[in-house]
């Protein structure tokens, strides 16, 4: 499988989670997957491609052209360049089979909530994972709790991911996914129904 794994790019963090996109790159290379990631070379998105460089596993990163200013990049990969971030997005959307999203900043906030919306709107039916390295994303996810309570989001659409602080969980999850079938809209159909009686 090709996995996207959305990330932190900041060298200015806690080494348990350099530590553990290290762990998580290994295991995807050992696992046989190819890595699709932002071909960061710092924080946890260079620690995943070390992680699976070591075992020789297949790695493409897609990055912006203007990320040559910064020497920010991890070269040591099939590398695709874009002009623009959101083309950066979508390449790594369209080339991947699944998504593992791992603590971050505003950025992976930005692609997690894409990545969801688009499975809510049935623009794709790829397993989406959240690897909750320290229970970073609790905070997050009592905030969806919160908007599911007041009506904002359904319950339905946390059956469109999972999460879990196992990284062999994570690869189970996608050996042996089935897609969840959600309609965001499905309340229409009951309104048009209670209008026609």
């Amino acid at each position: 499988m090709n996995i996207c794994v959305f990330c932190a790019s900041s060298e200015n963090i806690d080494k348990s989670y350099i530590n553990a996109g290290v762990e998580f790159g290994k295991a995807l290379g050992k696992n046989g997957h190819t890595l699709v990631f932002g071909a960061g070379k710092y924080g946890i998105m260079g620690a995943v491609a070390r992680g699976t460089a070591q075992e020789k596993g297949n790695i493409i990163g897609v990055v912006p052209y203007f990320f040559d200013e910064m020497d920010v990049i991890y070269t040591e990969c099939d590398l695709i360049r874009t002009d623009t971030m959101r083309e950066r997005k979508q390449i790594m959307e369209d080339k991947s089979d699944c998504f593992v999203i791992m603590p971050g900043g505003i950025g992976t906030f930005e692609e997690f909530f894409e990545i969801l919306t688009l499975k809510q709107l049935r623009r794709h039916k790829k397993p989406i994972a959240i690897y909750n390295v320290n229970n970073y994303y609790d905070d997050i996810l009592r905030m969806l709790d919160t908007a599911i309570a007041q009506g904002f989001m359904s319950e339905q659409c946390r059956n469109l991911m999972i999460v879990s602080d196992n990284p062999q969980e994570i690869f189970d999850f996608f050996d042996n996914y089935t897609p969840f079938e959600y309609n965001k809209y499905d309340f229409l159909d009951t309104a048009r129904g209670d209008k026609d009686e």
